[in-house]
Formats: structure tokens, C-alpha cells, sequence
């Protein structure tokens, strides 16, 4: 898929017009849950389930909307192409990566152990 801000989708008066449709749908299903409010608890979660799943679904059909189906096509034919570690290899790295932070946890613990003594010791003549 290309570049969404290069192909125009939304700038084009059709893909604007349903994304605000789209928007108003939702708006409009908001609106009746509050305005609902003498109703009961399913009346209202009608009203906004309706309302959010219209505009959702008039935003998946826009320009925008199509481009965002096929982005998350091609996301997920990728994610099916990664080769996960196996336990032993996930295991393995992450005591290589614990075994760093302990070592950098050292060498930046001496390192500011001799700052902290060169500057009160030396320097300062504190003790």
C-alpha cells in the first residue's frame, strides 16, 4: 500500500464527506446515551453501540478506511513472516541481557564511587 497523505483519500470531497458521517454517527450514538438517560441501561448501550458501529463502519468503507483494511493486511501477512525464538533462545538472551545490566550496574556504581571521591576527597579536602 502507498503512502495514505500521498494518494489523496481523504483529501478528495467523497472520503471527506463519509469520514464526517462517519463522525456524526458516533456523535449521534454519544448523544442519545446521554440523552437517554430516563431509559433503561440497554436502551442507552443501544443507542451507543449503534451510533459507534455505524460510524465505524461508514469510516471503514471511506478512502481512508479501505487503506487502513489493506495497511492492516499487509501488517499481519509480516507478522506471520517473523520466526519466533525458541524458549531455550528467548531464555538464553535474557540472561546475556541481565548479565549486561549488572555489569553496566557495576561499572557505573565504581565510576561514580571515584567521581564522588576524587570531588569530596581531592578536591573539596572533605573526608
Amino acid at each position: 500500500m502507498g503512502n495514505p497523505s500521498s494518494s489523496g483519500a481523504v483529501h478528495t470531497t467523497g472520503g471527506k464527506a463519509m469520514l464526517v458521517l462517519a463522525a456524526l454517527l458516533a456523535l449521534l450514538g454519544i448523544f442519545g446515551f446521554y440523552t437517554l438517560s430516563s431509559q433503561g441501561a440497554l436502551m442507552r448501550t443501544a443507542s451507543l453501540a449503534g451510533g459507534l458501529i455505524a460510524g465505524g463502519g461508514v469510516a471503514l468503507f471511506s478512502p481512508a478506511g479501505k487503506e487502513f483494511i489493506g495497511f492492516t493486511k499487509d501488517s499481519w501477512r509480516e507478522v506471520r513472516k517473523v520466526v519466533w525464538p525458541t524458549r531455550q533462545e528467548a531464555g538464553q538472551t535474557t540472561l546475556v541481557v541481565f548479565g549486561f545490566v549488572l555489569v553496566m550496574a557495576i561499572y557505573l556504581w565504581l565510576t561514580d564511587k571515584t567521581i564522588e571521591w576524587a570531588v569530596f576527597s581531592l578536591f573539596l579536602g572533605w573526608k
